[in-house]
């Protein structure tokens, strides 16, 4: 047993509140399209809801294989699409279309990291086009937020993005959610959900979580895959990931906890966890945070 699946289970208190026990029953988990996930995919739950990443190395084609893959296994991939990594129109048709193929109604779209991006500079951009050429069969798409800010966006502009998207999706009938891009601060993503729920923000929440991850592959993984803008969120937020890895090892349940009384009060309904590809202690956590 290595030290970080001890420290959560000395750690361990199963969860009682019904709306944290059922976000975590079925909560997602966040896979990376490269060499270690062909290992860590038998560790899954059954039947898991999946989150694949789109790598600003592989395109988004691959990504769909995996969920391709992830289908013939029994689970429920969501695929990412990078809008930026979107080439044109019949680039968007095409991706309609394979999605329509393997039965894919949900997509997670974000901007991503592309420095010279096809025709769709960001992700309302692209998805104008994707729900009115798939429209009635991509029904439910989630997209990114920000409780700790971006690199390059002010928080106004987030903001409006968030309501536009917000509209969008009504407007197409389409049912959305925003999910939290990593926040080690609990006291900052009660205060960013209270603040964008006062803005209009009706969109339900997925709290973004890492899952059980050591702090030494957290940082490399985000220097080699950017993920989201991981590498330029750790280099912010040092001072909360030496809090969160302490000597005591880190436990996923200790961002979770603190805001799980105010989950149906601020439209939290599901967690996304980051697993960077460490599924088997990921799964051991959510297996004894259930009891």
């Amino acid at each position: 047993m290595n030290a970080i699946e001890y420290s959560f289970r000395r750690g361990h208190r199963a969860i009682n509140n019904p709306a944290v026990r059922s976000a975590v029953q079925d909560m997602t988990y966040e896979l990376i399209p490269m060499k270690s996930l062909a290992a860590q995919i038998p560790h899954l739950p059954d039947n898991t809801r999946i989150s694949v990443a789109a790598s600003p190395v592989k395109t988004l084609e691959e990504t769909l294989d995996i969920c391709a893959e992830l289908l013939d296994r029994g689970h429920r991939p969501v695929p990412h699409l990078a809008a930026r990594m979107v080439q044109d129109a019949d680039h968007v048709k095409a991706l309609a279309t394979r999605c329509r193929t393997l039965g894919l109604a949900e997509i997670f779209c974000i901007g991503g990291d592309a420095e010279e991006p096809g025709d769709y500079p960001d992700a309302m951009a692209f998805l104008r086009e994707l729900l009115d050429v798939a429209a009635g069969e991509i029904t439910a798409v989630g997209v990114g937020s920000y409780p700790d800010g971006h690199a390059f966006i002010p928080a106004h502009a987030l903001r409006t993005a968030l309501i536009e998207k917000q509209e969008l999706f009504a407007e197409a009938g389409v049912a959305g959610h925003a999910t939290t891009q990593m926040c080690f601060s609990t006291d900052a993503i009660r205060k960013w959900l209270k603040t964008e729920r006062e803005a209009g923000l009706a969109l339900p929440v997925h709290l973004g979580v890492p899952g059980v991850v050591d702090r030494t592959k957290l940082m490399s993984m985000g220097m080699r895959l950017g993920v989201g803008a991981s590498l330029r969120y750790l280099k912010k937020n040092k001072a909360g990931l030496v809090r969160l890895f302490a000597s005591t090892g880190y436990n996923p349940s200790n961002l979770i906890d603190p805001l799980g009384r105010d989950f149906e009060k601020l439209g939290v309904t599901g967690i996304h966890a980051f697993t960077f590809n460490q599924v088997e202690a990921t799964r051991e956590w959510q297996q004894s945070a259930l009891g």
